[in-house]
């Protein structure tokens, strides 16, 4: 155990398995999720589910033995999204290319890391769009939770409509959040993860079961390797490769700076680096075991709350990955309305960050507006972030406040405006 530094950290072994638990639960539905967006991709469910725990036990056991952090890496969702949706389905890539695209951004990514421009770009992007990030990607959440316990419906009239309160789902999502909450607000140790299992139990009781999402089963791992190293780079220098490339990399380097400095506040420089240099590792071995870029999951946050500080809290979950891969079915069990509660809340604790922007300055304020509402608004982490890095120099140009910029945000900017002037015309 003195690897993990628990007497320094002022930790025990206990809280941190406990942790590890409650940060497993909370994440444990992308195993299912993750699978089912990248068969939208043409990727096969049966098949990406095991990527999907592979490359989620090995990053969780990469930053716990070597950054001893208690984050989570396991495919993001919103960037799950963004390969699916984004550049198989706008961008017209074939899933290979598009893991080839994720491949060339992962390495942009472990450069930026392991080099001297990690501080830079870190200097150069002002605090405020990094909160930003973290809070917009935490309302993002609390919209899928929202979703996830059916409690908000596409609306006739207007985006989100309240849902049908007397739905079954609705109302276990209901019972699940209230529980949750008493448990997190009394401090009760292990609380999420208390509140995830009792509002399952309750669901199978009363079988309130969501539907299949496809069939899984372990032995479907013999024709798991076709997946493996399919990156396609054959449109490297195509006009669509290079947009997906460009727009990966932002999402990549800055969302995981934003998410980690929201998640490790107390965290050193040096942990800090750690952190982001093997969630860049990861991100690109997520290439090679066919999925979807990894990133450092908001859920970490839930194992943190209840008293997770070390790599301990990451090497539990991460073993619980692999456990997962002979309880598949039994996943299954646990329905969506047992997870929103713990999604929502989670989200609303990254909101948290909003005390850190400047308020009684707007011209700090709007550009994180832009990106804390479009995010969730438009599905699109990429888009919301674009926003704000475009407007924060035009607004800070406009009030004379042309000191406050670091040099080299102009240029991300410019590359931000190129990518949404690119997008619309695609």
């Amino acid at each position: 155990m003195n690897l993990f530094k628990l007497k320094e950290k002022k930790t025990t072994a206990k809280t941190e398995i406990i942790a590890g638990l409650t940060s497993f639960f909370a994440i444990s539905y992308i195993v299912i999720v993750n699978s089912v967006i990248l068969k939208d991709a043409g990727i096969p469910a049966e098949l990406s589910v095991f990527a999907t725990i592979f490359i989620s036990a090995i990053g969780c056991y990469l930053m716990g033995i070597f950054a001893n952090a208690p984050i989570i890496l396991t495919p993001g969702m919103g960037v799950n999204a963004f390969f699916t949706y984004t550049l198989v389905g706008t961008l017209g890539l074939r899933w290979q290319e598009a893991i080839g695209v994720m491949m060339i951004s992962s390495l942009i990514y472990c450069v930026i890391a392991f080099s001297k421009a990690s501080d830079v770009l870190s200097r150069a992007v002002p605090d405020t769009l990094k909160h930003g990030i973290t809070c917009g990607i935490g309302l993002f959440l609390v919209m899928i939770g929202l979703e996830k316990g059916q409690l908000i419906v596409a609306g006739d009239k207007s985006l989100v409509a309240l849902g049908d309160l007397a739905n079954p789902h609705a109302m276990l999502a209901i019972f699940g959040l209230i529980l949750t909450l008493i448990l997190v607000i009394r401090n009760v140790q292990g609380g999420m993860f208390i509140g995830i299992l009792a509002t399952t139990i309750l669901g199978v009781l009363f079988k309130i079961q969501d539907a299949g999402e496809g069939s899984f089963s372990l032995m479907n791992i013999v024709d798991y390797p076709s997946i493996m190293g399919q990156g396609d780079f054959s449109g490297l220098f195509s006009l669509k490769f290079m947009m997906g490339v460009f727009s990966l990399t932002m999402i990549l380097v800055f969302e995981s700076m934003g998410l980690l400095q929201g998640l490790m506040e107390e965290a050193s420089t040096v942990d800090f680096k750690k952190a982001f240099r093997m969630s860049a590792v990861t991100t690109f071995l997520s290439g090679i075991f066919g999925t979807s870029p990894t990133i450092a999951a908001a859920e970490s946050a839930s194992g943190i709350e209840e008293g997770g500080k070390t790599g301990l809290t990451t090497i539990v979950s991460g073993t619980l990955f692999l456990a997962t891969l002979f309880f598949i079915p039994l996943l299954s069990y646990v329905p969506q309305a047992a997870i929103a509660p713990v999604i929502l809340i989670t989200g609303a604790l990254m909101m948290k960050n909003l005390q850190h922007i400047q308020f009684d300055d707007f011209t700090e304020w709007f550009p994180a507006f832009l990106i804390v509402v479009l995010i969730p608004l438009t599905s699109s982490i990429a888009d919301g972030m674009a926003a704000g890095f475009v407007f924060y120099p035009i607004v800070k140009l406009v009030s004379g406040k042309k000191s406050e910029i670091h040099p080299i945000l102009y240029g991300i900017s410019a590359l931000f405006l190129m990518y949404l002037v690119l997008n619309a015309l695609i």
